[in-house]
């Protein structure tokens, strides 16, 4: 029994182009740089209040740490892109290299990091879009404005749960669509982040730096394990390799370029945001709108930093459901989950149906939890994923020290090692309440893989990859 837990699948073990529709290779390496920093760069929105009210100024050093940790776990997620140039990301290489268990627990975190990550986005997008309708004196009514559970002054935000479901239709319709859509906005919050460090660079003071730290080290380190949520992106890239042409080569370049870029840019807009104003007064989803407005009132650069607010939530949301429903699909294709999950729309050649679905559970999410505690569910299980993909490749090195590695992390096992104990210290930083709730989420799981995993797994009952190319296996709608 135990061996059967720790059973590896064969590196680059997927269904071939025969057995029916298949993912379109379309993605070259600026479209996947594109997608991992449609899924970073949004992050810095939800995260940059938040991060500053637990560690102050300070909040700039939690995003150099995050980015210094980030470029271990890159390194490591590129080497295993290369080798295993699938979908399914952690959960794929987990799968050959730490066995099925660790694999079935890393692709149950994996729903964490993709799927909920949509719900604290679709919070601050909410909340960039409201004081963008602010302007135009529109306002919401109070029951409607934000996720606030409190007996008879329940509150729930419309606005995040019909913009996800937007967000489902458009990933529902196409990789292709999804991938211009998400350029396009990246280009537009890119120009608007750049806009907005011009505005109020000039009026940077070094007052609002002190004091720096206000709750020392372990502020800061509580600050770095909140905003790690705006670095998950880059690992993003690596859901869509089976969508990318020369996977072995485009996707470790979209990993590094996305990480680079989009680490250097986080740095100068917390700097900016938090040296022009107290940060006791930023908001949790719209700290730059915060800070502008204290530096100008020119209703040009307002918008123009609020639809950068609004696209770079928008392109988190879009990538982060792009990469949950490959991970559903490649675990239903290993008969994880359901086959049904793995049904390709004949048309679209998508996980429609699936999209859909997690579409409409997120929106619910989104319409009710507050964005802090969102954000902290999310990082628990993101920070897990990236500790076992760092010891999967260090497993892999001397366990099949002989495999092709077209790309090959450098000072392996150091990078390796310090950025899987970096990431299991982070997860000690969290609240304990997240604890809880992950526990909770950790039980389901497990059951989940007990009652169907465990004894449908393609492992263990020696089933082909579903045949998408059957009728029962093609989705109509």
């Amino acid at each position: 029994m135990i061996r059967q837990l720790f059973a590896r699948q064969p590196l680059g073990w997927t269904s071939s182009e025969a057995d029916g529709p298949s993912l379109r290779r379309c993605l070259r390496w600026p479209a996947l740089t594109a997608i991992g920093l449609g899924t970073m760069l949004g992050g810095i929105f939800p995260t940059l209040g938040a991060g500053a009210h637990v560690a102050g100024p300070a909040v700039v050093l939690a995003y150099v740490i995050s980015g210094l940790v980030s470029v271990c776990v890159a390194l490591c997620y590129a080497e295993f892109a290369s080798m295993v140039p699938v979908a399914g990301s952690a959960y794929t290489y987990a799968y050959a290299t730490l066995g099925e268990l660790v694999a079935w627990v890393i692709g149950w975190d994996l729903i964490l990091e993709y799927g909920i990550s949509l719900a604290p986005t679709a919070s601050s997008l909410s909340d960039y879009f409201q004081h963008v309708l602010a302007q135009a004196h529109i306002v919401l009514p109070l029951w409607a404005q934000t996720a606030h559970l409190a007996g008879t002054h329940t509150q729930v935000d419309v606005i995040a749960a019909l913009l996800t479901l937007g967000v489902a239709v458009v990933v529902a319709v196409g990789i292709r669509e999804s991938t211009s859509v998400n350029t396009t906005l990246v280009i537009l919050q890119v120009l608007a982040m750049l806009v907005f460090v011009v505005a109020v660079a000039g009026a940077i003071h070094p007052a609002y730096f002190h004091p720096f730290a206000p709750q020392g080290w372990h502020g800061i380190f509580a600050s770095t394990a909140l905003v790690f949520f705006a670095y998950i992106g880059f690992d993003t890239v690596t859901v869509a390799s089976e969508e990318a042409e020369r996977p072995e080569r485009n996707v470790p370049i979209g990993i590094l370029l996305a990480l680079g870029i989009g680490g250097l840019l986080y740095v100068g807009l917390a700097i900016c945001t938090v040296g022009v104003m107290p940060y006791a007064r930023l908001s949790d989803g719209a700290a730059m709108l915060d800070a502008l407005t204290a530096v100008t009132h020119n209703p040009a650069l307002y918008l123009i930093v609020a639809l950068g607010g609004i696209a770079g939530n928008a392109t988190v949301m879009l990538t982060s459901l792009l990469g949950q429903v490959r991970i559903f699909y490649v675990m239903a294709r290993d008969r994880m989950l359901p086959p049904g999950v793995a049904r390709v729309h004949r048309v679209y050649r998508t996980p429609a149906r699936m999209t859909m679905l997690t579409g409409g559970i997120v929106a619910v999410l989104a319409a009710v939890l507050p964005l802090t505690d969102l954000l902290l569910l999310v990082n628990i299980g993101t920070l897990a994923a990236f500790a076992i993909v760092c010891i999967g490749v260090l497993v892999l090195r001397f366990v099949n020290p002989h495999a092709q590695r077209p790309f090959r992390a450098p000072l392996i096992p150091m990078f390796s090692i310090a950025g899987a104990a970096v990431c299991l210290y982070l997860i000690t930083q969290l609240q304990p309440a997240t604890w809880i709730r992950y526990g909770v989420w950790f039980a389901i799981g497990i059951g989940v893989y007990a009652i169907y995993g465990f004894w449908h797994s393609r492992l263990r009952t020696g089933v082909a990859p579903p045949d998408a190319g059957a009728d029962e296996s093609i989705e109509t709608v």
